[in-house]
């Protein structure tokens, strides 16, 4: 009886554990910009409309963000995988008057 319940513990103390890490991952971050900021230039860098010029919170978020790091994003997947355009949000820094890395 005793391992019975002490597996039970155990067993409840993983959904704990599974349901923390899960409630992590649902922020996202990148390059130094948090969810907040990706989500204030989405609409300066989705393919369907996009607003121009950015708004003063996406290039607040710009501004803080590591534009090397995400140069290095140019030709994956992932900015697509998120509904952004590489050539839009490589744009970015610019309409927010900031210098974008030499090699980017």
């Amino acid at each position: 009886m005793m391992e019975r319940a002490s597996a039970g513990r155990w067993v409840v103390v993983m959904v704990v554990v599974m349901a923390a890490i899960f409630e992590g991952t649902r922020s996202l971050s990148l390059c130094d910009m948090n969810e907040d900021g990706l989500l204030a230039c989405k609409p300066s860098v989705s393919k369907t409309n996009p607003v121009d010029p950015p708004s003063k919170e996406c290039c607040k978020a710009l501004k803080f963000a590591n534009l090397t790091c995400l140069c290095s994003y140019r030709n994956s997947l992932l900015l697509p995988s998120l509904g952004i355009d590489p050539d839009l949000a490589l744009a970015l820094p610019a309409k927010c008057n900031l210098t974008a890395p030499a090699d980017c």
